[in-house]
């Protein structure tokens, strides 16, 4: 899941996101209602977490934006405000959910999870390929009913394939929706994180290298 996290509070905002990251999430973070607004329309992310008051451009403003884009990213609003009417003029701005300042952070991690959810198409509960079966609920990877134990990039990488079915996904693509902003674009971390998952996976090989393409789960595999 790519996550967008957009608080002033530059301690609150890593606090958030490496408590995220913690989790297996990809977090970017902006400081400012500037640089949130740019990120949010320069990169399609599952969930933004947007403070409502923030410096720059307002938060309504980039929750509106955002709700008027059509886009499928999914706003969580925070706010110092917990009044009742500062609730419903948060969600009637095109928010998702919202939720007040001070707040626990397995409330926010639940509620990350539920708008991430809504964010993509529907996707089957568990994915199966062959004798490999992940849950993404329960974060769980077996192959013949072996757990599989995998790092969160790893895990991340094999969902992103599993949910593709079969079509080919970039190391771009995947770059985009596992790792962060951070990430040097021009890194070979995907190609040696797929080797070390196909490693992981064991034999017969499940992934295949579409030369010049990207990757792909193999719906069948010799035996």
């Amino acid at each position: 899941m790519r996550v967008l996290v957009v608080e002033d509070e530059r301690n609150l905002a890593d606090a958030i996101a490496r408590g995220l990251r913690k989790r297996g999430m990809a977090v970017d973070v902006a400081y400012d209602g500037d640089a949130g607004h740019e990120a949010a329309f320069v990169t399609r992310y599952d969930v933004v977490i947007l403070d409502r008051d923030l410096p720059g451009v307002h938060g309504d403003r980039i929750c509106a934006d955002l709700a008027a884009s059509g886009a499928l990213t999914r706003v969580l609003m925070l706010t110092a405000s917990g009044t009742v009417a500062d609730r419903v003029e948060g969600l009637q701005l095109g928010a998702d959910d919202y939720l007040p300042k001070p707040f626990a952070f397995d409330e926010l991690v639940a509620r990350v999870q539920a708008l991430g959810r809504r964010a993509t198409p529907a996707a089957p509960p568990v994915f199966e390929v062959a004798d490999l079966v992940l849950d993404p609920a329960r974060r769980v990877v077996t192959r013949g009913g072996t757990p599989v134990d995998l790092t969160n990039k790893e895990f991340g990488v094999l969902a992103e394939l599993l949910k593709a079915r079969g079509a080919v996904v970039s190391s771009e693509e995947l770059l985009e929706r596992v790792w962060d902003a951070n990430t040097d674009p021009f890194t070979t971390i995907v190609r040696v994180t797929v080797m070390t998952l196909r490693k992981k996976l064991g034999d017969p090989p499940l992934i295949e290298t579409v030369v010049g393409a990207g990757y792909r789960m193999l719906a069948q595999v010799a035996r």
